[in-house]
């Protein structure tokens, strides 16, 4: 019996590979012939050439060597045959996502979202070669109900202060055809990119804040596309997962709950009453006026026209003040009337100031630290907050609109007692320089002392009542050589706007501040004790993350919105940078 020829037959046709062997035994009967289909990833830019690839002869298995007593019983040795094989096919059908994937990812422009950088575009396809090229969203032609889950925050994304038009969603309804695996390949990826270019965007990546100013230098936590697919495909909730991007700050969620407010309620009008120019108005004057303003305010109007600044209307009036960072203190005057001529804060332009203090928080850490510092420029206040609670609070004086606090977040790591004061080379090269190029003993007449290294000259305040640090200063050095420190100049706190240093930050009570920061073992009255000529460094027991903040707007425990003062201008850039965008 000899063995039947082996035949390898090879069909190739669009879209389909069919590999068929077969083998005819002539003396066994033939097995039943089977077919089985495999779908397997391939990269469509490979090629496999099978023509000159030769049918494997099976081996002729080895001669038994028969026993005396069974030779006889034996047929005499000859190869055996090879058994029917059964029919085999394997097909790889160019219309299945896994293969169009892995084609369609190889050029962005089919898929990618314009502000999704070519890093982010690199990790995505990195993430689908990792995975075997495997749809992330689809599943038998299908968006997952994950991918519905996402799909929805996608296009809730106006709550959280985000565009919805940003983040297109995908179709795949109704996709037949020869082009459907393609489609529904195009669909899977352009979700990924949406998906991906949103938790960006809501930690902050909608417009880079250097460009605005070369002081807003915050933290920004962007996630990576790898690692936010990685961190939905593994979630329970990947709708929840993706919209925990967005910032859980307690008043990034209040602000969004008074953008909602703005938006449903579009607040009714202020009535129509223009209040005229004349003298400031206090508690307890008289003027014709005052019906007009009850009437602005929507106030009882007295039927006999009371004329009297009363309790209530100067409530009224602080209340506006507040709202409109002015000086709260119930008094008409220049300022309040001109913010009253132009009517209350229009819904858009509210609306707009709403979005610009949301796109900050999106800025900061997404965690602040248990125990940690924050200074808010436009309100004047520092505070320390421990788990959420305020454990200390005190004014401060920021930098001159010339001169801005810049907005960034560090960690203070040590005080200092008696310091020195560096004069910051721009107040050197403004001020110093050109008062003792006319008087050279400018600079040591008034006690500071003049360093000079070859060419290079510095000068620096000793210690002492007059240093301009004070006696004590709180360090976390930075690229802007801020710090927050204690000041001689003690009125200045009375001042309801406190913006007049050169960038740092002066801090009201500063020994109570210290003790609050270096813990139980330093109370004020050791400190205090340090105080003299020498500088005295002291470490915290534990570093305490600081943020310097700029906020114009903040919801109080109430529900009341506060507005302080745009001193920087930087809620008109941000609101322009986020225009600017579409």
């Amino acid at each position: 019996m000899r063995a039947s020829a082996a035949a390898c037959i090879v069909a190739v046709g669009t879209g389909l590979l069919t590999a068929t062997i077969a083998g005819r035994a002539a003396a066994e009967p033939a097995l039943p012939a089977q077919s089985e289909s495999l779908v397997l990833p391939t990269p469509p830019a490979a090629a496999v050439d099978v023509t000159d690839i030769a049918p494997t002869e099976p081996e002729a298995p080895r001669p038994a060597t028969p026993s005396p007593a069974r030779a006889d019983a034996l047929a005499p040795p000859d190869l055996l045959a090879p058994p029917d094989l059964p029919d085999i096919a394997v097909s790889i059908t160019a219309d299945e996502p896994s293969v169009a994937l892995a084609g369609r990812i190889l050029d962005a422009r089919d898929w990618a979202l314009p502000r999704l950088g070519e890093e982010q575009r690199r990790a995505v396809r990195a993430f689908y070669e990792a995975r075997g090229f495997n749809p992330l969203w689809i599943a038998n032609g299908a968006f997952t109900p994950a991918a519905r889950k996402v799909m929805a925050v996608l296009q809730g994304a106006a709550a959280d202060g985000l565009d919805p038009a940003d983040y297109p969603l995908p179709q795949v309804d109704g996709l037949e055809g020869d082009n459907r695996g393609k489609a529904l390949a195009d669909a899977d990826l352009k979700l990924t990119a949406a998906v991906v270019l949103y938790a960006r965007d809501a930690r902050g990546g909608r417009i880079e804040p250097t460009k605005l100013s070369k002081l807003l230098t915050p933290t920004r936590e962007l996630p990576e596309a790898g690692d936010v697919l990685e961190r939905l495909g593994a979630a329970a909730d990947p709708g929840a997962a993706l919209a925990a991007y967005n910032p859980q700050h307690a008043q990034y969620a209040a602000l969004k709950r008074k953008l909602a407010e703005v938006r449903s309620e579009r607040p009714a009008q202020t009535p129509m009453v223009r209040v005229p120019k004349g003298p400031a108005l206090r508690l307890g004057m008289q003027d014709e006026r005052v019906p007009l303003i009850r009437a602005r305010f929507g106030l009882d109007v007295t039927p006999d026209g009371d004329h009297t600044y009363d309790e209530k209307v100067a409530a009224a009036v602080a209340d506006f003040q507040r709202e409109h960072g002015l000086a709260a203190d119930g008094i008409l005057g220049a300022q309040t009337l001109a913010a009253l001529g132009g009517g209350v804060t229009t819904s858009g332009r509210l609306e707009a100031d709403i979005l610009a203090n949301m796109e900050r928080w999106r800025w900061l850490p997404a965690d602040l630290g248990d125990r940690h510092i924050s200074v808010n420029i436009p309100a004047y206040m520092v505070r320390v907050l421990d788990r959420g609670e305020v454990i200390h609070e005190a004014r401060v004086i920021v930098g001159k609109p010339e001169t801005p606090t810049p907005v960034f977040s560090d960690v203070m790591r040590h005080v200092v007692v008696n310091p020195y004061w560096n004069v910051p080379p721009s107040i050197l090269r403004n001020e110093f320089l050109p008062r003792m190029a006319q008087d050279p003993d400018y600079a040591a007449r008034r006690g500071y002392e003049v360093i000079r290294r070859g060419n290079s000259i510095s000068i620096r305040q000793p210690p002492g009542e007059r240093n301009a640090l004070g006696h004590i200063k709180f360090m976390f050095p930075n690229q802007h050589a801020v710090y927050l420190h204690d000041t001689p100049s003690r009125s200045l706190f009375k001042r309801g706007e406190r913006a007049f240093s050169h960038g740092c930050v002066r801090v009201d009570d500063p020994f109570t501040f210290a003790e609050i920061v270096l813990g139980e073992a330093w109370p004020q009255s050791r400190m205090k004790k340090l105080i003299g000529k020498s500088e005295r460094l002291v470490r915290l027991p534990e570093l305490i993350p600081i943020h310097l903040t700029y906020f114009t707007l903040v919801v109080t425990d109430e529900g009341k919105l506060v507005r302080y003062p745009d001193i920087y201008s930087h809620d008109q850039r941000v609101a322009a940078a986020l225009r600017d965008l579409h």
